[in-house]
């Protein structure tokens, strides 16, 4: 990759730092915040400083947000009964995005993986046995709302021991068979657990 004058390659290198972005994407991003105009660039700079000053931790879920309480949180509309447990604040922007989902969240900032060394300890658990233990009105289910691979299911595996002496109802998102999908080409576990998750019509 060529050197380019420093504060281009400055900007290409914080770029390619940030996940899913390669060389050559941090290279054409750079590029494109040289070319806005002064305008545009500064409202990109706004942007950036009032996600570090405007943005927070709410301190019952977890979530990425401007107020603390979050508005899901302090929402009395909500059930707040039933929690679902997710990874990230982007999971719960998915699962809001659905319009299906009327109860309350815990973000654990993450899941469990060995190989990078992310442990129970790095994540959002403690806050959530708590909550579990203390919450008024009492939580009656917990919903594990993480991505059905490896790390997903030793997270679920990890939570289901450590929550079920609460005696909650545990439950997890159903799995199968996505809508277009060809039964040809599904692997085995996905249609194993469709024909687990099959409905009455």
């Amino acid at each position: 990759m060529p050197r380019y004058a420093d504060s281009i390659q400055s900007l290409v290198d914080l770029l390619n730092r940030l996940p899913g972005i390669g060389p050559k994407s941090a290279e054409r991003l750079a590029f494109h915040i040289v070319k806005l105009s002064d305008d545009e660039r500064e409202q990109l700079v706004r942007a950036l400083q009032n996600v570090k000053a405007g943005v927070k931790r709410c301190a019952t879920c977890g979530q990425w947000s401007g107020v603390s309480p979050c508005r899901i949180c302090a929402d009395s509309s909500r059930d707040h009964t039933q929690l679902c447990v997710v990874a990230e604040t982007q999971d719960l922007a998915a699962i809001e995005r659905t319009h299906e989902y009327h109860g309350v969240y815990h973000v654990l900032g993450g899941v469990l993986n060995p190989l990078t060394g992310v442990t129970g300890e790095d994540l959002n658990v403690t806050a959530l046995t708590v909550r579990v233990e203390k919450s008024t009105p009492k939580i009656t289910e917990i919903i594990f709302g993480l991505n059905p691979d490896v790390e997903g299911e030793t997270t679920i595996l990890y939570l289901t021991k450590l929550l079920r002496p609460l005696q909650v109802k545990l439950t997890r998102l159903a799995r199968g068979l996505p809508l277009g999908a060809n039964l040809e080409y599904a692997d085995e576990v996905t249609l194993g657990d469709a024909l687990k998750g099959r409905r009455t019509l």
